[in-house]
């Protein structure tokens, strides 16, 4: 009897939640972590272009916008990012619990920390490619474009950005700067993943699979304290990937031929900080982000599997 009771505790701890349900938590997290937080990825965007000094910092930047621009404008491009960070999620989260199990151990059923970081890498090269990359080359585009008056600007909203983009450089100028993009999402990603469940088990001792639905404060932690090394390592990676997504062929040839060719001319012309640029605001944003995103999807899936993996009938 023992034994049997013994083999149904590892079973039920062995169950896991499904990916559509981790791709729901994820959604949900985005959509709210996107209203709270676009202001900062206006200032980041903003910085990173500004080639001539006339942004002094932060507070600088965004004080700027709201003077010569309104307070509308720290909001400039919420609807591609709110439904980017959505799909983003969706996507990433559901990715990543397809391939955790993929490499999991088929005896124990066991995940190591490589097999970890391999699935948040795969997951980071996936969104960029399939959503990030298209999603924010619209996005920086209607960022980067100065004033409120539509008969101004060149691009009217997200949908007529894009295909003016398409119409002017092809479908491909949907994906400038994929290659930085990539690099930046998969190495994210994968630390991401790997320090969140660390913190979840150092701080809470918090076991996916046991049952235990972390208190929204205690996600928010985990989440922020994951969120802070990806920006750090991979600062170049963004600042290319803005500068080449932002630029476009009008008026000439492209100022920067691809990601190596970028890297080198922002270090000859501008010097080896500027490719740091924004990381201030980054980091403003992404460990603040990554809070808010695993207080809400860790609610959503600590339901499911309170609900639905340990309060099952028999």
């Amino acid at each position: 009897m023992t034994d049997q009771n013994t083999r149904s505790t590892n079973a039920d701890s062995k169950k896991s939640i499904p990916p559509y349900m981790k791709a729901v938590s994820g959604s949900f997290g985005g959509m709210v972590e996107a209203c709270c937080l676009q202001p900062i990825d206006v200032i980041k965007t903003r910085l990173q272009l500004d080639r001539t000094g006339t942004y002094k910092g932060i507070i600088h930047c965004g004080s700027t916008v709201v003077r010569t621009e309104g307070v509308r404008a720290l909001w400039k491009g919420l609807t591609p990012f709110a439904t980017h960070l959505t799909l983003k999620y969706s996507l990433r989260m559901g990715s990543n619990a397809v391939l955790q199990s993929a490499f999991k151990d088929s005896q124990t059923g066991n995940l190591s920390n490589q097999g970890r970081m391999l699935a948040g890498f795969g997951a980071g090269v996936l969104e960029a490619l399939v959503i990030v990359t298209p999603f924010e080359v619209v996005k920086i585009r209607l960022q980067q474009q100065r004033g409120l008056s539509p008969e101004l600007l060149k691009y009217k909203g997200p949908i007529h950005c894009a295909r003016t983009i398409i119409r002017e450089e092809g479908l491909f100028g949907l994906w400038a700067g994929a290659a930085p993009t990539v690099m930046r999402n998969g190495t994210n990603q994968a630390a991401m993943f790997t320090a969140k469940n660390a913190f979840d088990i150092l701080l809470w001792k918090k076991h996916e699979g046991d049952g235990r639905v972390l208190q929204p404060w205690q996600s928010m932690i985990s989440g922020f304290l994951a969120g802070t090394a990806g920006p750090v390592c991979t600062g170049p990676f963004d600042v290319v990937k803005t500068r080449l997504m932002a630029q476009s062929r009008e008026g000439g040839e492209l100022k920067y031929k691809g990601m190596f060719h970028a890297i080198r001319t922002i270090y000859a012309e501008e010097g080896l900080l500027t490719l740091w640029k924004g990381l201030l605001p980054r980091l403003m944003r992404i460990p603040p982000g990554q809070a808010i995103m695993w207080a809400v999807a860790d609610q959503i899936t600590g339901f499911y599997e309170r609900t639905y993996l340990h309060n099952a009938p028999l």
